[in-house]
């Protein structure tokens, strides 16, 4: 099978731009046998690799990924542990699944502040929670106020703000109210990719800058590049919205683009004229209308908004620029007072979600697992998918798989050209119905 779609890194992500050089790991040449390969090295390819390792001490683990660890979408998100589910129903049902979904993130996030705390990974790791803000009075009533209802159901700390205390703890004047939860992490996800992917245990070898041309899956699998080939009996999916190259999750994936910018580091002046007190994260209302924003403990304002339908999985020539003074003019609005605050870094990422928002997790082919689409929570979900797909691979007894499958697979989506015409106009649906949370 040809692999005709590639990864491309446009070298611009800005939570890397702001680390120091790292040297990648050496690429696939030469033809080389393991046990077991992983393809992907995100949070869900890097869990899984981890796990393999400690499952099958003994047996060698080739991870591979086209591009280098922290350029990929791990890297490129707003840097979001999340604990809770984005939304969550009032039925005990809806509940039971909740509680089931928290103890899965949960475990993602003890089992990443483990490796982060045993390696010394230097990625600005808090536990710090975040807000979830409405603009307007009619957001604060229709997702903020049940959001809180139920939060109280599931027997969730939360703290819900607003007016002038919202004003100082946000600097910034621009929201009505916000439910603000314990749990979350906040770190600078770039930093975290590439540790994870430096501190992999002995028997797991990462080739990075390695795309693959060619798979075959004849007596195993084997993956071709152009310099080399790695050959193994069982394979581990976790190349996200790229595994339908490969020949599964067909008319799975809806491929969405996300945009981001990062300011330079705020000076003291600024500081005082910004007053907020301390780093924080926000996630909107509405994720069609909303902004997601940080204030990182090195004094950056983060500012991620613009979500569109990309089934191509590239950039646009001059789309970033277009963004960048899109975000500034957004920035300005927000922060008064800090007009002179310039946007030093704009990026793009890729996002991958099916119809239902459920995970493409499981058995695909008798030597074959998977653990893609995290629905745009890629920091928990990719890693307890990676981490329960090598479970499932090596015969563990996790009563947590079942807490996973209950998720559910995700469901056929129409062919195109009706689905881009669906998207699109449903895209543009929910921008107008929300506009008063922009």
């Amino acid at each position: 099978m040809q692999i005709t779609r590639l990864p491309a890194d446009d070298k611009t992500n800005g939570w890397s731009a702001i680390l120091p050089d790292r040297m990648p790991r050496p690429e696939l040449q030469g033809d080389v046998a393991a046990d077991w390969i992983v393809l992907g090295a995100g949070y869900a390819g890097l869990a899984a690799a981890r796990r393999l390792a400690e499952n099958r001490p003994d047996e060698k683990i080739v991870l591979i990924d086209a591009g280098q660890a922290g350029e990929n979408a791990s890297g490129r998100n707003s840097g979001f542990g999340i604990d809770l589910p984005h939304n969550v129903g009032s039925s005990l049902d809806e509940l039971e699944g909740s509680h089931r979904f928290m103890k899965l993130a949960r475990m993602s996030l003890n089992h990443l502040e483990g490796v982060v705390e045993r390696h010394g990974i230097d990625c600005d790791w808090s536990r710090a929670g975040k807000y979830h803000a409405a603009v307007s009075p009619r957001g604060t009533e229709q997702v903020l106020v049940p959001f809180r209802k139920e939060l109280e159901a599931l027997g969730e700390p939360f703290e819900w703000i607003e007016g002038d205390a919202l004003r100082q703890t946000l600097g910034s004047p621009h929201f009505t109210a916000a439910v603000y939860t314990p749990g979350c992490v906040l770190m600078n996800p770039a930093a975290l990719t590439r540790g994870l992917a430096d501190t992999l245990p002995d028997n797991v070898q990462l080739h990075e800058n390695s795309p693959v041309i060619e798979a075959e899956y004849a007596n195993g699998v084997r993956l071709t590049t152009a310099k080399g080939s790695v050959r193994a009996p069982k394979m581990i999916l976790a190349a996200n919205g790229f595994s339908e190259q490969f020949g599964f999750h067909q008319r799975t994936f809806l491929h969405l683009i996300a945009h981001a910018s990062l300011t330079r580091p705020l000076t003291e002046e600024e500081r005082r004229i910004y007053g907020a007190p301390r780093p924080w994260g926000l996630t909107p209302a509405n994720a069609f209308a909303g902004i997601t924003m940080r204030y990182t403990s090195d004094h950056r304002i983060l500012i991620r908004q613009g979500l569109n339908y990309r089934p191509s999985q590239r950039i646009n020539p001059g789309e970033q620029d277009a963004v960048k003074q899109r975000h500034k003019r957004l920035f300005d609005q927000r922060f008064p007072g800090l007009e002179a605050v310039e946007m030093e870094h704009t990026w793009s990422g890729f996002v991958c979600l099916s119809r239902n928002a459920s995970p493409a997790f499981g058995q695909v082919a008798p030597n074959i697992w998977s653990a893609v689409c995290q629905n745009a929570v890629g920091v928990t979900k990719g890693t307890f998918g990676g981490i329960l797909a090598a479970d499932v691979a090596t015969g563990q007894d996790n009563p947590l798989i079942a807490d996973m499958e209950s998720l559910g697979s995700p469901s056929l989506l129409p062919p195109r050209p009706f689905l881009d015409l669906g998207v699109r106009t449903r895209f543009k649906w929910e921008l107008w119905q929300n506009r008063h949370e922009a």
